[in-house]
């Protein structure tokens, strides 16, 4: 036993959680009623994710400024202009593909106990309370643009403080990035628990239906994964850019993938980040921030689904109107909550734009839950995967203008 746990150790994250990934696959088709129990141990993994990732965003954002030396300069602006013409670009690429291939939705009864946002004014006034909440109940709650905004206040008002609470600050911080170690060695058996529910609760049969509109969504998707954000990484690092592309879909899609939260996957970025060798200074504010407003995927589920509904109503779409589209939801996308799901809440704003009545706009988002179990986890996979390497390509740019060579690891 011990020389097979070591052999098991020895083996990369991602090949143990394939290998979970393939288990729980076989044992949720086999004996379906068997294997149900295991599920919890998807639940526990995410909840555990979830658990931890709010304190360690405190911490290491509150940490990385109050140690903040005057003059040190961080990438801040660079990376927050990345985030939002990325997550525009993806919008206007779920345009384009919607046009080309255009999709018509069965709409059946309306959505019951879901309560979608009234317009772009309450996202944005959410958006805004979020920012003075309390910092209790931000924690409580993961409400991630509270807890950024209190660490940052706290990071500010400590940087004149002594160094021995500095210095205790920056210990808790590591040794919540150690619990983060701990909890993301367990995500094979986690995922091979997530695999298992999904299965054996929604069952593949539940997607054959909505075959076109996934391969749409997921087309779109991995355009933008694969086309649209290397062409940006080589603008910035004037290199391959494919090597960085895949490490960063490799260790942080893939669990993003399954635990379809880009909040829960914010350590799993803190530790690329570190394995990348980038600035904490800026990868501790970035990566939090990023899972709030840098929304490619939702961008492309919100126009991919309002089109949707336009073309199965037979209403016409000009080329301007289609681009005005693409900034509504590049904007709704920063709205979107960075949990499962999150993005299909605000389907209902854009639809107005057409005059599609609400009931019919919940109805389509009724479908976006049907497809939630492949569409949620892609969108979740290029949302979290793009934190990192938009936040890498900002500080890439920095060592390539000082002659540092970029070395992408491959563990």
């Amino acid at each position: 036993m011990t020389k097979l746990l070591k052999q098991w150790n020895r083996l990369s994250l991602v090949k143990r959680i394939i290998i979970g990934l393939i288990t729980g696959i076989i044992l949720a088709i086999l004996i379906p009623d068997i294997a149900r129990p295991i599920g919890i141990f998807g639940s526990l993994f995410v909840g555990s994710l979830k658990a931890v990732a709010p304190i360690l965003v405190l911490f290491l954002v509150m940490s990385a400024i109050s140690q903040h030396k005057s003059g040190q300069k961080t990438n801040m602006k660079s990376i927050i202009f990345l985030y939002l013409i990325g997550t525009f670009l993806a919008g206007l690429t779920a345009v384009v593909a919607s046009f080309l291939f255009p999709v018509s939705l069965v709409l059946g009864s309306g959505v019951e106990n879901v309560s979608p946002p009234g317009g772009v004014t309450e996202v944005l006034k959410t958006l805004l309370m979020n920012i003075v909440d309390n910092p209790i109940t931000a924690l409580a709650n993961a409400n991630y643009i509270g807890i950024l905004v209190w660490a940052v206040l706290l990071g500010l008002a400590l940087k004149n403080a002594q160094e021995a609470t500095k210095s205790m600050i920056s210990n808790f911080s590591d040794a919540l990035s150690q619990i983060v170690k701990w909890v993301i060695s367990l995500a094979p058996l986690g995922i091979m628990g997530l695999v298992i529910d999904t299965i054996v609760t929604s069952g593949i049969e539940s997607l054959i239906n909505y075959g076109q509109l996934i391969l749409l969504l997921v087309g779109s998707m991995i355009f933008v994964a694969l086309v649209i954000n290397p062409i940006i990484v080589f603008i910035y690092i004037r290199q391959n850019p494919y090597p960085l592309v895949f490490k960063c879909l490799k260790d942080s899609g893939i669990t993003a993938f399954f635990t379809r939260s880009s909040a829960a996957n914010i350590p799993v970025n803190m530790n690329l980040c570190e394995k990348l060798g980038l600035d904490k200074d800026t990868y501790s504010v970035s990566i939090p921030l990023g899972a709030t407003i840098n929304m490619a995927g939702a961008a492309i589920t919100i126009s991919v689904l309002t089109l949707s509904a336009v073309h199965t109503l037979g209403i016409q779409v000009d080329i301007g109107t289609a681009f005005i589209l693409s900034v509504l939801s590049a904007v709704s996308a920063c709205g979107a909550s960075g949990v499962a799901g999150g993005s299909l809440l605000l389907i209902p704003l854009a639809c107005s734009m057409f005059g599609i009545p609400n009931d019919v706009a919940m109805q389509v988002v009724g479908v976006g839950f049907v497809i939630g179990v492949v569409q949620d986890s892609c969108e979740t996979a290029l949302n979290s995967s793009t934190d990192v390497l938009l936040t890498a390509i900002s500080e890439f740019k920095e060592w390539r203008k000082e002659g540092k060579k970029i070395i992408i690891p491959k563990k």
